[in-house]
């Protein structure tokens, strides 16, 4: 199978890092082909500029290769830091510039773009590790959690993915090595259960 790994962690020493890392050795080990993108360290451009947003526009080599893979995964997964309940920034614009129509979704014939769009991802599951220094229960109770929305409803599945999985860890700034090594350990059993040996 074919794995997309999209990390967006500025610090090399993050946590992030860490899951990502132990995500790439995982899919590896289990015999998968990995496209594996650090955002900040390519220094992705988070920008969507007019001339970019029609379907049919031309698009800069480096979108043009994300959107390539991105339609060609068969599995997807995102590591990022819980910011304010939301990706960070580099990320989110990632989201704008890659999930775009004719790649990850599309509207039907005769829909202007007011109608539900019909998903385009071929991909048979999406998996988000998240990192937070928020407790879950009040993540959940007070805030809402916002990256469950965000992930699961208003991107994957409007994309047509509907085997999703998302857990956070928490809480980072407090977190021991023994309990981080526990996580990863957690992170490896999650990514076989969801991409086993090829």
């Amino acid at each position: 199978m074919k794995i997309s790994i999209i990390l967006a962690n500025p610090d090399p020493k993050s946590f992030n890092h860490a899951i990502a890392a132990t995500v790439l050795a995982v899919l590896k080990q289990n015999g998968h082909t990995v496209c594996y993108h650090d955002l900040y360290q390519e220094k992705f451009d988070p920008l969507l500029l007019t001339a970019e947003i029609p379907k049919d526009a031309s698009l800069p080599a480096d979108i043009a290769q994300h959107c390539k893979e991105l339609a060609a995964t068969d599995g997807i997964v995102i590591v990022h830091p819980n910011w304010w309940g939301q990706p960070p920034a580099i990320l989110k614009g990632w989201i704008d510039r890659i999930i775009r129509p004719g790649v990850a979704y599309e509207f039907l014939e005769n829909d202007k773009g007011e109608g539900v769009p019909h998903g385009l991802l071929k991909a048979k599951a999406a998996i988000v590790f998240n990192t937070s220094n928020t407790e879950t229960q009040r993540e959940k109770n007070v805030f809402g959690d916002p990256l469950e929305s965000i992930w699961k409803r208003c991107i994957f599945e409007l994309c047509g993915v509907t085997n999703f999985h998302r857990k956070m860890f928490t809480i980072v700034v407090v977190s021991s090595e023994k309990q981080r090594k526990e996580w990863l350990q957690e992170v490896k059993k999650t990514v076989t259960t969801y991409f086993p040996a090829s």
